[in-house]
């Protein structure tokens, strides 16, 4: 494991984005890493395509929400 040196302003949006997703700061960093990482080298795919395609490698079985009628 090392140090990883970011901008501060960055640092500030992971500090941020901590209180909506659970997750420590370096959680969150390294969630974003992956993801971006998975993004770069599956360019053809949607955010949702990749998040799907780790969940199903995973075993988490992701079924859409049924929508209500009001």
């Amino acid at each position: 494991m090392g140090i990883v040196n970011i901008d501060d302003d960055l640092h500030d949006q992971v500090r941020r984005a901590i209180k909506v997703s659970c997750r420590s700061i370096n959680a969150q960093a390294g969630y974003w890493i992956r993801v971006g990482m998975l993004c770069e080298t599956n360019p053809t795919l949607s955010f949702n395509e990749i998040i799907k395609r780790e969940f199903n490698s995973a075993g988490v079985s992701a079924q859409p929400l049924a929508v209500s009628e009001a």
